[in-house]
C-alpha cells in the first residue's frame, strides 16, 4: 500500500491515483494548479460561455442547475444568479434519506434566491426496490441517489429545451486528478456510468431475481443520444473556472444566507452531506467494508490540499471517525425492511479479499490495516509535511422546522 506523501490517500483509490518520482499524487498535483493559474482569466471564459446561452426572448430559463440541501448548491446558484445574472431553473431528486436539516436548507435556498425548482420523488417503493438490488449486486445503498442527481437534471434539460447544466466540482478533477483544470472536462454519460453509478447504468438493473422491469427503471433513464444532440445539451463544472474551496464557500454561503450545519457520525466535516442520514453514516460504514477507508480521509485529503490541516491533523481525525459507529442502521433497516443480519450477510459478499480477512474468531480484520500504515506513513515523511493551524468547522444552530425530526421524512415543509 502506497500513501502519499501530501495527503491521505493510498493506491489503493477506487478512481485511480497516480504517483510522481516524489510520491506524490495526482489529485495533489493538479490541485496545486488552483495556486497558479490566473482565476480572473477563468471566471471571464465562464461568463462568455454562460452569456452564449442566456435566453435573450425571455420565455425560457437560462440554465439548469442541480441542488440539494446541502452541498455547493447555495455557492453555485449565488454564483450562477447573483454574480453572473442568469436566470436558472432548479432541480433537486428527492434521495428520500431526508433530514430536517436538509429540508430547511433546501426551503431556505428556494426562498432567498427566488428561483423556481422542479422536485423528482421517485415511487418509494420502487426505490427500495431498485436499492435492495443495487445492494445485493455491488454493495450500495445509494445508487439511487447517484442516479437520480446526475439524471434528472439531463432529463429536464431535453424536456424543456434547456441545453446548459451547470455543476458544482468535477470528482474526477478535485480529488483524484484524472483530469487537468485546463481540460475543462465536461458531463459526460461513459464518465457517469463508469464513475458516478459504478459501471451500471439504470438498464443494467433488470433482472427477474430482484423483479426489476423496464417500468422501474425510469426515473433513473438517461436521455439517448439523439434527444440530448437535438438540444445540445451540455453540463459544465464550476471548479474548471473558479478556485474551487469547500470550506471557504459554504462559510461565505453560512454568513450569507444561513445556510444551516450539522455534527455527522463518521466525519468532522459539518458542511457537506447534512441533508442525508444515510451518505456519511451506513453509507460511509459500507465504504470502509468495500474498500478500506471512509468519507473522513476524503474530507481529510481536501483540507489538507487547502493548507487548512497539517497531515498529522488528518490522521487524528480519521483515527477518531473513521472507526465510529454509524448512528442510522436501525432507521435504514426500518425503511427498507430488512434485519440487520439480512444487511451484514449482503454487504460481506462484496469485502475484498485483499483487503479484509477472517481472524481466530471468525471476526472480519483488516490485512494490512489502513490506519496503522497511515501512522507509519506520517513517521515515514520524517517532517516534509506541511505544517499549518486547523480551525474546526462550523456549526451553526437549528432553525424551526413544522416536520418532526425523529420520522423518518419522504418531503417536508422546511423553514
Amino acid at each position: 500500500m502506497q500513501f502519499c506523501t501530501r495527503c491521505l490517500y493510498t493506491d489503493q483509490h477506487p478512481l485511480h491515483l497516480t504517483f510522481d518520482k516524489h510520491g506524490v499524487c495526482s489529485g495533489c498535483r493538479i490541485h496545486d494548479e488552483k495556486d497558479v493559474l490566473d482565476w480572473r482569466e477563468r471566471g471571464e471564459r465562464l461568463r462568455i460561455i454562460l452569456e452564449q446561452y442566456r435566453c435573450r426572448s425571455g420565455n425560457n430559463y437560462d440554465c439548469i442547475v442541480p441542488v440539494s440541501g446541502a452541498r455547493d448548491s447555495y455557492f453555485i446558484v449565488h454564483t450562477i444568479k447573483n454574480v453572473y445574472r442568469m436566470n436558472p431553473l432548479l432541480v433537486t431528486y428527492n434521495k428520500q434519506y431526508n433530514t430536517a436539516v436538509g429540508v430547511r436548507n433546501l426551503a431556505n435556498l428556494r426562498t432567498r434566491f427566488d428561483c423556481d425548482i422542479m422536485t423528482l420523488t421517485g415511487n418509494p417503493e420502487m426505490v427500495k426496490k431498485i436499492t435492495r438490488s443495487t445492494m445485493r449486486q455491488f454493495g450500495s445503498i445509494y445508487w439511487h441517489c447517484l442516479a437520480g442527481q446526475t439524471v434528472y437534471p439531463v432529463q429536464m434539460a431535453t424536456k424543456l429545451k434547456i441545453p446548459l447544466i451547470v455543476w458544482g466540482a468535477h470528482q474526477g478533477v478535485d480529488q483524484v486528478g484524472m483530469f487537468s483544470h485546463l481540460d475543462e472536462v465536461e458531463m459526460t454519460r461513459k464518465y457517469r456510468k463508469e464513475h458516478d453509478l459504478m459501471g451500471y447504468e439504470a438498464e443494467d438493473l433488470i433482472n427477474d431475481f430482484d423483479n426489476i422491469t423496464e417500468k422501474d427503471i425510469t426515473t433513473f433513464q438517461y436521455p439517448d443520444n439523439r434527444e440530448i444532440e437535438q438540444v445540445g445539451v451540455r453540463g459544465i463544472y464550476l471548479n474548471n473556472y473558479l478556485r474551487w474551496d469547500s470550506r471557504k464557500q459554504h462559510e461565505m454561503m453560512i454568513a450569507k444566507y444561513g445556510y444551516e450545519t450539522a455534527l455527522q457520525a463518521r466525519t468532522f466535516d459539518t458542511y457537506n452531506d447534512v441533508d442525508c442520514w444515510n451518505y456519511s453514516d451506513v453509507h460511509d460504514y459500507i465504504k470502509v467494508i468495500k474498500y478500506g477507508y471512509g468519507k473522513v480521509v476524503d474530507h481529510a485529503c481536501r483540507e489538507i490540499r487547502l493548507r487548512s490541516m497539517s497531515r498529522a491533523t488528518g490522521i487524528k481525525l480519521v483515527k477518531k471517525h473513521m472507526v465510529a459507529k454509524p448512528r442510522n442502521v436501525k432507521l435504514y433497516l426500518d425503511w427498507l425492511g430488512i434485519t440487520e443480519n439480512a444487511l451484514h450477510y449482503i454487504i460481506d459478499q462484496h469485502r475484498k479479499t485483499s483487503l479484509w480477512r477472517r481472524n481466530e474468531k471468525w471476526n472480519w480484520e483488516m490485512k494490512d490495516n489502513y490506519i496503522k500504515r497511515l501512522i507509519q506513513s506520517e513517521k515515514d515523511i520524517k517532517g516534509r509535511a506541511v505544517k499549518c493551524s486547523y480551525r474546526t468547522f462550523v456549526k451553526t444552530g437549528k432553525g424551526k422546522s413544522t416536520d418532526s425530526e425523529d420520522k423518518y421524512i419522504l418531503i417536508g415543509r422546511g423553514a
